[in-house]
């Protein structure tokens, strides 16, 4: 449930002091928002209501909280449907009279083969070891949690955390479809029961994903109403403890830096290393293939014109909102949000707040293009009637996938709030920390 604060027109200090009086109650448990640094009183929530921040809208608690011990059945399942992936294949095609199959892992060995090692590393890594890691870290964590292992529970919840948003599954399922599209007009598509397991692990990876709750299980390792803090300063980003000033988590032992090291510097840097890489995997061919002895390149923007006119826009759209518009949109998006921060701006905070949610949401969508090429090099076998290679925009556009990604994940939010806002979403008074 989130706090409120009334419409008023009183002055900036005023509303801070009404809020402050509003929020802290000596009997209350205090949090510090991870999102903006506001401290907030939880009180008793009541059941049926999430608590979210007053000022940045950032999600506290969840109201409907099950026991932990369905998320272990969950991580249980997930990876038993998924382990059969990596093994059974998902997709056969027939090109006159030759089966070629793909499993999970197959593109990721082809892209190597031909000496695509980074590209290859790269889509091995989001389609094979990240779904491995997030279903195992779930399931380490409640055996360390009944052995109370401390290390063990620590470094799986931190694994959880740091993967999470790495965990591409679903852009895996909409890569097949394209490639299904892209290779129906060569040859005849059977999928098998590889495309099942990997449609159950899916599915269980964003019910899983949805209900994990890393506070509840350091709650359930130590409750933070054991901890008798008079204020708090800071808020750990791993256990969501909140305490006083302090150099290492009173209950995780992580480090809590009072704002993520060089958070500007390595944002700005990874951004320019992306526009860098845009250029190459824009202008460049991103795929080669021989049909019938004639070679035929591809851009991503032609690609995308190739796709129109065979009359397949709904795989066009997707291309070119993934694989253009995506990309561009982060960077630009991530720009404007530090541009913002440099000049202190104090206007639409609770946007560029939003605005930094949905970059990194999309983010790993821009993936998509490369599963393509990966899940098509797996199916053409080379040399033969239909011959598929990566065109050298793959890999600059890997780089643009990649450092997009870390500079979402290097950016402190709470450098937003540094200023106080004089607008927010609700056109409520604003306040400050």
């Amino acid at each position: 449930m989130c706090a409120q604060t009334e419409k008023s027109q009183d002055t900036p200090d005023t509303i801070n002091d009404s809020l402050t009086a509003t929020l802290f109650h000596p009997e209350q448990l205090t949090v510090i928002c991870p999102g903006c640094d506001l401290k907030i009183s939880t009180g008793h929530l009541p059941t049926g209501n999430n608590a979210h921040c007053p000022r940045c809208d950032t999600l506290l608690y969840r109201s409907k909280e099950t026991r932990l011990s369905r998320n272990f059945i969950l991580a249980i399942s997930g990876l038993f449907f998924f382990i059969p992936t990596l093994f059974l294949p998902f997709v056969t095609i027939r090109l006159i009279n030759v089966n070629f199959s793909a499993d999970l892992m197959t593109g990721s060995y082809a892209l190597i083969n031909e000496g695509f090692i980074l590209l290859g590393m790269l889509v091995f890594f989001c389609s094979v070891v990240v779904p491995l890691l997030v279903f195992t870290s779930i399931i380490t964590a409640h055996w360390a949690l009944k052995k109370q292992h401390f290390s063990v529970f620590k470094w799986s919840l931190s694994v959880y955390q740091k993967l999470k948003h790495w965990l591409m599954l679903d852009v895996f399922l909409l890569s097949i479809a394209v490639a299904f599209f892209k290779l129906q007009e060569y040859s005849t598509i059977t999928p098998k029961m590889g495309l099942v397991c990997i449609v159950l692990s899916q599915t269980l990876a964003i019910v899983l994903i949805s209900r994990v709750s890393v506070r509840r299980y350091w709650q359930a390792w130590m409750k933070a109403e054991n901890f008798y803090f008079s204020d708090v300063d800071v808020h750990c980003s791993h256990c969501h403890l909140s305490q006083p000033k302090t150099q290492t988590c009173q209950r995780c032992g992580h480090r809590i830096p009072t704002r993520k090291p060089l958070s500007i510097q390595k944002t700005w840097a990874y951004l320019i290393c992306a526009s860098i890489f845009l250029i190459p995997a824009n202008f460049l061919e991103i795929s080669v293939i021989f049909s019938n002895g004639k070679r035929y390149e591809d851009t991503i923007f032609s690609g995308v014109v190739s796709l129109v006119k065979g009359n397949m826009y709904e795989i066009a759209i997707i291309i070119f909102v993934a694989s253009i518009l995506v990309p561009i949109a982060k960077v630009i998006g991530l720009v404007y949000i530090l541009v913002c921060i440099k000049f202190k701006s104090l206007n639409d905070h609770y946007q560029k707040m939003k605005l930094y949610l949905f970059v990194k949401w999309i983010g790993k969508w821009s993936i998509l293009d490369l599963f393509v090429i990966s899940i098509t090099i797996a199916l053409v076998d080379r040399d033969q009637i239909l011959d598929f290679s990566p065109g050298p925009a793959a890999l600059a556009f890997a780089g643009v996938v990649v450092f997009t990604m870390l500079a979402a994940e290097s950016f402190d939010t709470r450098l937003i709030w540094d200023n106080p806002p004089t607008t927010n979403n609700k056109n409520e008074p604003s306040y400050e920390k």
